[in-house]
Formats: C-alpha cells, structure tokens, sequence
C-alpha cells in the first residue's frame, strides 16, 4: 500500500481511479480482516462515494475510521453490544470535514468497548491481532485502526486519545501516530467521557500524511466549545523547511516508570540519532505519576454515563469492565474534584522541562506488544504492575493538552515494533510533525511496514 500522498498525486494525476482504489483496499481487507478483526463494518456505498470525490482535493483517498467516532448512516457501535445496531443520522466533525476534502469512508475500526482500555477487544467483535504476530495485542483504543494500517488494508486511519489511544497502537502496530494539541480538531460528537483528555488525530504510515490530513480537519467549529481557532499554518507545507538546532530532552522513565530493559534501549538509541537536529540530553525527569488520577476520572465519568443503562449493560458488558463499578464504590465525586489540584502540580513539573527545552523524547510504552488474552502484563521487568503501569507515558500528555506523537523506533529481538514519543510545546504541532519527519529521514520506517503487508498476503505471519 502506497502512503496517502503518493496515492493522491496518483489519484489526481490519473494513474489510479478512486473506485478501482476502494476495490482494492476492501480486496486487501477481504485477505486480511479474518486473520486480523481491524475492520468491524464496511461502508457499502464506498465504490459509489468515490465516484463523487475526483474533483476534490483528497480525490477519493480510502480512510478508516475508528468505531466511536460517528460517520452518517453508517453503524458506530463504541465496542458496545448497547449500541450494536446504531446509525448515526450525522457525521463527526473530523468525519464531515475529511468527506468534504474528498475522502471516502472506506469502513469502521474495531475498539475496547468506549475505548476505556488500551486493549482492543469486546464482546461484539472479539480482539484485534497484531499484524507483526498474531499472537500478540494491538493495544488501544485505536487499536484497529493501526493493525489496518499496518497491515496495509488503508493507507490512513482516524484514530483519538484520551490515554495513550493513538499512541500506544501506532507503538505496538509500527505506525506513526498524531496527537494534536487539544482542541486542535474538533471532537463532537463524543460520550461524556474523558471529558478535557481526548483528541481526534490519525494513524499513518508516514509523516507527511498525517500533516496532509491535519490541515483539513483542524480549526474551530462550534459545536464544541474547547475547540482551537485555525492556526493558519499549513502543517504538510511546513515540513518543507528543515528543522536544526532544537534542544531535546530524553527521559526513558519520567521520574517513575519501570520500563523493559530491551524498550529502553532501543528507544535510547533512536532517541540520540536526534543529535543530528540539535541537543540530545538525557534527564532526570521528575513528573507527578497521575495513574490514579486517571483510573477515578474514567471511573466516575463512565459510571454517571452509563447509569440510566446500568443493568442492561451489566447483561452485555465486557466482562473485565464490571470491575469498574467494584472500583467506583469506593470513590466520591470529592476525590474527582482532587484531580484538578494534580493535574497543576504536573503542569508546573512540565514546566520546568519546556522552559528549557524544545521538546521532550521518551517511550510511548514501557512494554512490548504482550499475549492477547489479558488486558495488561501483570509484570513490567519483572516488577508487578498496577493497572497502567505498562502505559506510564502517553496519559501524562492528555492531562497537559500538549501534542504528541509516536514513531517506529525499532524492533526488538522477537521482531516486535517498539514506539519513540516525542512531546511538544502546547500548540507546537508543527514543531511535533516537523521533528518526527527529521527521524523518518534518518531512520525510515515504511519499507518494513511495505515488507510486512508482503508477508501478511503470502500467510508468513503466524
């Protein structure tokens, strides 16, 4: 599968028509999806809805679009037998603003139910399997919408974050995966939940992509009041211009986290091939650990939500999630309110590293891809693990607003992707974009996901 801007200049230029595109991709995904589960619903209509889309810029580039973000008279399910027959009667913002630029919504990505995990896996559809091995987890919540990616089923995927979910499967999938400053693209319409932590944003094969689609979907819109007026830049022109001198922090465990030996190393190492754009200096980072935090803001928000509905969901719920309400009895809506007093004390905390630096470079995991079958490894190098210990470093950023993104930073000696984080300042998307298309320069990564698509159609991947 070619990378969303070569497919477009091919699409604009003739070499490809946009039907005879969407027939391909939904070929890949006939060979690909029952090995893999990223696809839950196809859309239909996609052959007919590329016909319409050659005068407009995307020119009927195929997209995937993960199932809680809402697409008109196409099924959205959230993961949730609740809403397993819902239709939508309109679009997502992100969704009416990719249609208008000429996209075609090719189907629906598989998730946790209400992406409350970053394991994708629910009662309706069952779990996503890694393309790299099909033994292994996706992650989540975006998580079928980067096992499509890299399995080469779409060039390009929407994913959103509220914890880590675009990162952490562009991390397990070797993919690259954008989270914009908050607000950046409009999310409506959303459940109530993870209110002021969740971001629309994509997972691409390239750099360059993820930049083409941010500057069509980005700028106010108000139907949601936190959104961000256009910054008038245009993120895909400005990776033109190089990137020199940034100073950048690299931190493998911000203060707190256990991180596999193997992950740190490989990411320490992709980290310092930054020295070619500026200053490299490893940290020591001391930032407030909100994993608790975290767990009670979801807990509270998804139990209020869920309320009116409480006893049927209890009847169709993904089993592990009945935990949430055991956890939930012990919690007051004072302890929700504490939350805000945290979240200023990691503001403050980071702070201090921007102050000094450009940007800061970590993991985006501190696990390899683990067994599917739990939804987090009980242990992290050999330590018991609380919950999200395996996922120490993407949900600090959600809190903060700050962009950040996930790169392909190598893979371990089992040939499992691992993931480098880069965080930016607040509202330096462009900075984000600019440094990681610096890496793609120097340590590319889309000939190994072309190689895995190869291998996938010849059933090499056990």
């Amino acid at each position: 599968m070619k990378t969303a801007i070569e497919l477009v200049e091919a699409l604009k230029n003739g070499e490809v028509k946009a039907p005879e595109l969407i027939e391909r991709c939904l070929e890949r995904i006939k060979l690909l999806n029952p090995k893999i589960n990223a696809f839950v619903t196809l859309n239909p209509k996609a052959v007919e809805e590329a016909k319409e889309s050659k005068d407009k810029p995307l020119a009927g580039l195929p997209i995937a679009v993960k199932d809680n973000t809402l697409t008109k008279g196409l099924r959205t399910t959230f993961g949730s037998k609740l809403f397993e027959n819902f239709v939508p009667n309109e679009d997502s913002v992100i969704v009416e603003r990719l249609r208008k630029a000429g996209a075609v919504i090719i189907g629906k990505t598989n998730m946790p139910e209400f992406g409350l995990i970053a394991y994708t896996d629910n009662v309706l559809f069952g779990p996503t399997r890694n393309p790299w091995n099909l033994k292994k987890t996706v992650g989540g919540s975006s998580g079928g919408s980067a096992a499509a990616v890299a399995a080469g089923m779409v060039p390009v995927a929407t994913g959103n974050d509220a914890g880590g979910s675009i990162r952490i499967p562009a991390s397990f999938c070797g993919v690259y995966g954008f989270k914009p400053t908050f607000g950046r693209v409009p999310l409506h319409r959303a459940i109530p939940i993870f209110t002021d932590l969740a971001c629309e944003g994509f997972l691409t094969k390239s750099v360059e992509d993820a930049a083409l689609l941010l500057d069509f979907v980005k700028g106010r819109d108000e139907r949601d009041m936190y959104s961000l007026p256009d910054d008038g830049k245009s993120y895909f022109k400005e990776l033109e211009s190089p990137i020199d001198g940034v100073k950048i922090a690299f931190s493998p465990d911000l203060g707190y986290a256990t991180v596999d030996p193997e992950v740190e190393e490989i990411v320490r190492r992709a980290a310092f091939k930054l020295e070619k754009f500026g200053t490299v200096e490893e940290v020591k980072v001391r930032l407030p650990c909100l994993e608790n935090e975290l767990r009670v803001k979801v807990t509270l928000e998804f139990v209020t939500f869920i309320s009116e509905k409480l006893e049927e969901w209890k009847k169709v719920a993904y089993p592990p999630f009945l935990g949430f309400l055991r956890f939930a009895e012990g919690l007051t809506y004072k302890d929700y309110i504490k939350i805000e007093a945290k979240k200023q004390e990691l503001w403050r905390a980071v702070k201090i590293i921007f102050d000094k630096y450009d940007f800061l470079v970590t993991p985006t995991t501190a696990v390899k891809p683990f067994d599917i079958g739990r939804t987090a490894p009980k242990e992290v190098a050999g330590r018991p693990a609380t919950p999200l210990a395996w996922m120490p470093f993407t949900y600090p950023f959600n809190f903060t607003g700050q962009p950040a993104a996930s790169l392909p930073a190598g893979l371990s000696k089992e040939g499992l992707p691992i993931g480098m984080q880069i965080v930016g300042r607040k509202f330096d998307d462009v900075g984000v974009l600019k440094l990681s298309k610096a890496f793609q320069e120097v340590s590319p990564w889309i000939k190994e996901l072309d190689e895995l698509s190869e291998k996938l159609l010849k059933e090499e991947i056990i």
